[in-house]
């Protein structure tokens, strides 16, 4: 007879550990325990089954007790919540939530996988809120959606500027409600850098969103009809949803004393053991190495949770297999736009004092210019300016964004620099991507950096440096320069500039903007080979600060074939 496995907890974690532990074994006595009515579920899906994009429910459901009991022969009990580990006994209590009993059911091993919880505060007035709401779980997307079909809202709040907070906007939207949305910090989607985000804030309030950033929820009134703002904002709305993060569940875990960590989560070791070795732990309420920097931290994402599921199972059975950390891959829809990062962003490396790296923005077609319906991607490079290494990656854009992160993720993972990526040999045909895809190109730019001694200047230094009298050159076309301009920056076309060299100052540094980079680099080198000191701002014209005094949107995507011709509007218009 084999082991008796107890798994607390289904959906993603859970659901591949118990699948795993069969295909390994058919002997083994594995009970699953589910304190709700769902053991595996698309919760990731669930903000679009709101929005109606999926329109059958039953596509939520990956796998159903009555499915999964006969395929993989297990005992699996769901509306039953585990309330409390007895390690000493090796048994855990159960609560039948169906018919009020309680028992304790032993176990040879133990894996907790409970995931999180939506993060509640106790902000005055939510408990009369009769109209808020959380999404976690199968009830959540019911509740909601009820209300939508049956009330139907004419105006929504959505509090937090995450992952569920935005695609729910977005959702809420497309069902003809008027959203808007608050967020606490000075942008959504922390995983993307600042300068990113703007180019989500600028296209969600081109959508329709009212997006209000830097404040957040002081109180509810008039039974949640009306959100007050700490800026002392008012706004009447006819639901909330609540989306400010989430918390571990680990209340068994800290009652039966295992280790957690400084933010609540379960600590666990490379093999997923806790600091029982009879119990493993997985998904969104455990502690995990950042793959990057090394340090502890929490992702709550469904690929680490899939996978963690399938080694807590080898590892049952022997295995000894490594959970090698989290990267924080991630995509999201955000309206007509697909927002991916991988790795870490800028604002963790200065949180953890990293500072020897650089920054490259670029701004390539999706796929070749001449082939119609090409759309602009603002692509991010963070990496080792000595190295090499890459420390993460953002991209969005409207098209070919996602693949372009996968492939940096997989040369993260795969212990490639940037100097390796202009040598990736990538599919290309004029549907699908450039003779040099944006990956390469990332890879050119950053190596001319390294390799070539290229300085660049970042889009937040810029605009000090020429109002300090730093001298800046756009080397655009004069008719592009309608489109946005660096104030006190003096324009001589990329073309021209070998006949006005003896213009330009020699005693001190000229900086280089054009339009999105390209020509800028070019004419670095122009000067840098007369004997100037030439640094060019990164990104180009397509900064995220200037813009701003000009009445241009700070996010205008222009994107040049290799001639330096704008070929997009800062829509991803083509320009005729």
């Amino acid at each position: 007879m084999g082991n008796k496995i107890i798994i607390v907890g289904g959906v993603a974690g859970g659901a591949t550990a118990a699948a795993r532990l069969r295909r390994l074994d058919e002997s083994s006595h594995i009970i699953m325990f589910e304190k709700g009515e769902y053991i595996s579920f698309a919760n990731c899906g669930l903000p679009y089954y709101i929005g109606e994009v999926i329109k059958d429910r039953k596509k939520l459901l990956v796998q159903t007790v009555d499915g999964m009991s006969s395929r993989f022969n297990m005992d699996i009990r769901n509306l039953s919540e585990v309330t409390k580990i007895n390690r000493d006994a090796k048994t855990v209590t159960v609560h039948n939530l169906k018919t009020g009993e309680t028992y304790d059911e032993s176990y040879d091993l133990l894996i907790l996988s409970p995931g999180a919880r939506p993060i509640v505060p106790p902000i005055p007035g939510i408990k009369e809120a009769n109209n808020l709401f959380t999404l976690r779980n199968i009830p959540d997307t019911d509740a909601l959606k009820a209300y939508v079909d049956d009330k139907k809202p004419k105006k929504a709040v959505v509090i937090g500027g995450g992952f569920i907070g935005v695609e729910m906007a977005e959702n809420l939207h497309e069902r003809g409600i008027e959203v808007t949305l608050v967020e606490m910090s000075n942008q959504v989607m922390a995983p993307f850098d600042f300068e990113m985000a703007s180019i989500l804030h600028t296209h969600m309030a081109q959508k329709g969103v009212n997006l209000i950033l830097e404040d957040g929820v002081q109180a509810f009134q008039n039974n949640g009809t009306k959100v007050i703002l700490n800026s002392g904002k008012e706004i009447e709305t006819e639901m909330i949803l609540l989306a400010i993060g989430v918390r571990p569940e680990n209340e068994l875990a800290k009652d039966a004393g295992l280790d957690l960590g400084e933010r609540g989560h379960i600590k666990v070791n490379e093999y997923l053991e806790t600091s029982d070795p009879d119990i493993y732990a997985l998904g969104d309420a455990i502690e995990v190495t950042d793959y990057i920097n090394g340090t502890t931290t929490a992702i709550p994402l469904a690929w680490p949770a899939n996978r963690q599921g399938r080694i807590v199972a080898n590892n049952i059975y022997g295995k000894k297999e490594k959970y090698s950390g989290t990267m924080g891959t991630s995509v999201a829809k955000v309206f007509d736009y697909t927002a991916a990062s991988t790795g870490n962003n800028e604002k963790t490396l200065k949180r953890l004092c990293i500072n020897n790296y650089q920054v490259i923005h670029i701004h390539p077609g999706s796929h070749a210019g001449y082939y119609p319906g090409a759309a602009p991607i603002a692509l991010k490079v963070i990496f080792d300016k000595e190295t090499g290494k890459i420390y993460g990656a953002q991209g969005i854009g409207k098209d070919g964004v996602e693949k372009r992160i996968d492939v940096i993720a997989t040369a993260i993972k795969g212990g490639l620099s940037v100097l390796d990526l202009p040598d990736l040999e990538l599919a290309y045909a004029p549907p699908y991507s450039s003779a040099k895809d944006p990956v390469n190109m990332a890879g050119y730019v950053a190596s001319n950096i390294i390799e070539d001694a290229v300085e660049t200047v970042q889009w937040h230094e810029i605009d000090d440096i020429v109002a300090n009298g730093g001298y800046l050159v756009d080397v655009r076309n004069p008719s592009e320069l309608k489109l946005g301009f660096i104030k006190g920056a003096v324009n001589i076309p990329l073309d021209e500039l070998r006949d006005h060299l003896d213009e330009l100052p020699k005693d001190k540094p000229i900086y280089v903007t054009c339009q999105v980079g390209l020509r800028g680099y070019l004419a670095a080198r122009i000067l840098t080979l007369n004997g100037f000191k030439a640094i060019n701002l990164d990104g180009g014209w397509k900064t995220y600060s200037t813009v701003y005094g000009t009445g241009k949107d700070s996010n205008c995507n222009i994107v040049t074939d290799d001639s330096g011709v704008a070929r997009f509007d800062c829509v991803g218009n083509p320009i005729k």
